[in-house]
C-alpha cells in the first residue's frame, strides 16, 4: 500500500492519455490522391524503432524505415522522402511541445 498523497500513476492511463493528447500512437499522411499511410508516432516507438530511425542514411532510408512494407506504394502515390520526412518533424515537435503541457492521470 502506497504512502497518502504519494503519486502513483497506472501505466496503461497514462500512455492512453499522452496517445490521445498527441492523437494516436500512429501519424498518418495523406498523399494527394486521397491515400493514407502510416507510420509509429515517435513517442510510442521501441528502442529498436528508433534506432533504426536514427542510424538511417538519408531521407530515403528514413522513409523506408518508417513506411516499411507501405514505401513503394507511398511513393506511387506522389509521396516523396522530403516531404515525408517534414510530417516526422511536425510530429516530434508536436510531441515535445506536449510533453511539457500534459498532466496524464493519477491512478
Amino acid at each position: 500500500m502506497s504512502k497518502p498523497g504519494k503519486a502513483r500513476y497506472r501505466l496503461s492511463a497514462v500512455k492512453a492519455s499522452y496517445a490521445e493528447a498527441v492523437g494516436g500512437e500512429f501519424v498518418e499522411v495523406e498523399t494527394d490522391d486521397g491515400k493514407i499511410y502510416t507510420f509509429p508516432h515517435p513517442m510510442f516507438t521501441s528502442d529498436e524503432f528508433g534506432a533504426q530511425v536514427d542510424a538511417a542514411k538519408g531521407n530515403e532510408d528514413t522513409g523506408k524505415i518508417l513506411l516499411g512494407d507501405q514505401w513503394d506504394a507511398f511513393v506511387k502515390s506522389g509521396g516523396d522522402a522530403q516531404s515525408l520526412m517534414l510530417v516526422y518533424v511536425a510530429a516530434r515537435n508536436e510531441m515535445q511541445d506536449t510533453v511539457g503541457k500534459h498532466k496524464p492521470p493519477r491512478a
